[in-house]
């Protein structure tokens, strides 16, 4: 069975940082692209970072260069690094990973962590 286990939320002051990590457990798979979303309350989830198998990424134009995703494929463990943290970042941030099991045919689905809360003071 595969799970996502999430990690390192917290409550940091304004321009502080945070780590946050994503485990996937179980077998038999592939993992695509992984990623990071984020929900605030009363708004829509959003995207805030994804990485494909290569390394390739792509962030929402609010966070760029301040968060840094990454991912250990031998762990299966994806990353987000958050600096400069404001109080607009404050949301429930959710991973995300697209994998496929490796019988022949299976299609790629997406699996989510059950989330962390990250919250900026000013």
């Amino acid at each position: 069975q595969v799970q996502l286990v999430e990690s390192g939320g917290g409550l940091v002051q304004a321009g502080g940082s945070l780590t946050l990590s994503c485990a996937v457990s179980g077998s038999g798979f592939i993992i695509n692209a992984m990623g990071w979303y984020r929900q605030a309350p009363g708004k829509q989830r959003e995207l805030v970072a994804r990485i494909d198998r290569s390394g390739s990424t792509n962030y929402v134009e609010s966070v760029k260069g301040r968060f840094t995703i990454s991912r250990d494929n031998a762990k299966n463990t994806v990353y987000l690094q958050m600096n400069s943290l404001k109080p607009e970042d404050t949301a429930v941030y959710y991973c995300n990973a697209n994998l496929r099991r490796l019988q022949w045919g299976s299609p790629a689905v997406d699996y989510w962590g059950q989330g962390t809360q990250v919250t900026v003071s000013s």
